[in-house]
C-alpha cells in the first residue's frame, strides 16, 4: 500500500497517509496515458480556421469578356482562385478535431498518472488547506518546504478563491478543483498537492 507524507499548512510533516493501491498504486499504463492526452489537446482545438472558396467570394457573377475573339485566355469569373482577389482553393474550412476514448481507458491513465506521481515521490497530502485572506508568501513557504519545484498542482475538495487568488502570482502553479483533475495536468506539473479530502473523493470515485 502506498505511502506518502501528510503535511500543514507551513509545509511540517505531521504523519503519513496510505493511500489505495486501486488509484495510487496501479499498474503504469503509458500507451493509456499517451492516448488520453493526444485526445485531451485534441478538444482543446477550436477549429474555426475557414477560408472563402469561389463561391463565398462576392463579385464575379458577369462573365469578364467574351469566350473567343479576344486573344486572352477563356474566363467565367473575376473570383476564380487564379485570379487576384478571387477564393481560395482546397482552402481549411471548419473541422471538429475531437477524439473519443472509452471511459476505462481514461481511467486507466488518470490512476497511471496518480500512481507515477506516488512512485517518483512528487506527490504531497495536505491536511488543512484553509487560508481566509489572498497571501502568496504562504504558498511561496510550502513550496519551500517541500522543495515543490517550477510547477506546481494544487489539488482542493472545494473551490477556494483565497487559494487560487494566492497561487495566480507564482509561475507555473495551477489551482484545480478535485472534479476537474485530469491526466495532462498531472503529467505537466512536477508536484502534485492534494488536500486529504481530494484523495478521499479519488479513492470514493475511482477506487
Amino acid at each position: 500500500m502506498p505511502v506518502v507524507n501528510e503535511v500543514n499548512v507551513k509545509g511540517e510533516v505531521i504523519g503519513q497517509v496510505e493511500l489505495s493501491d486501486a488509484v495510487f498504486g496501479a499498474p503504469v499504463h503509458v500507451p493509456a496515458m499517451h492516448q488520453v492526452v493526444v485526445a485531451q489537446l485534441a478538444n482543446r482545438r477550436l477549429g474555426t480556421h475557414d477560408t472563402k472558396d469561389r463561391g463565398d467570394v462576392r463579385g464575379g457573377g458577369r462573365k469578364p469578356w467574351r469566350q473567343k475573339g479576344t486573344g486572352r485566355a477563356r474566363s467565367g469569373s473575376t473570383r476564380s482562385p487564379i485570379w487576384i482577389g478571387g477564393g481560395v482553393a482546397h482552402g481549411p474550412h471548419p473541422k471538429d478535431y475531437r477524439q473519443k476514448v472509452n471511459k476505462k481507458v481514461r481511467r486507466i491513465a488518470l490512476c497511471s498518472a496518480l500512481t507515477l506521481k506516488v512512485q517518483e515521490e512528487q506527490m504531497t497530502v495536505l491536511n488543512n488547506f484553509e487560508i481566509e485572506t489572498p497571501k502568496t508568501k504562504t504558498l511561496l513557504n510550502l513550496l519551500s518546504a517541500l522543495q515543490g519545484g517550477k510547477k506546481p498542482l494544487f489539488v482542493l475538495h472545494e473551490t477556494n478563491m483565497a487559494v487560487v487568488k494566492s497561487a495566480a502570482n507564482i509561475p507555473g502553479a495551477e489551482v484545480i478543483h478535485v472534479d476537474s483533475i485530469n491526466v495532462y495536468d498531472l503529467l505537466h506539473h512536477d508536484r502534485l498537492i492534494a488536500t486529504s479530502e481530494a484523495v478521499k473523493k479519488l479513492e470514493e470515485v475511482f477506487g
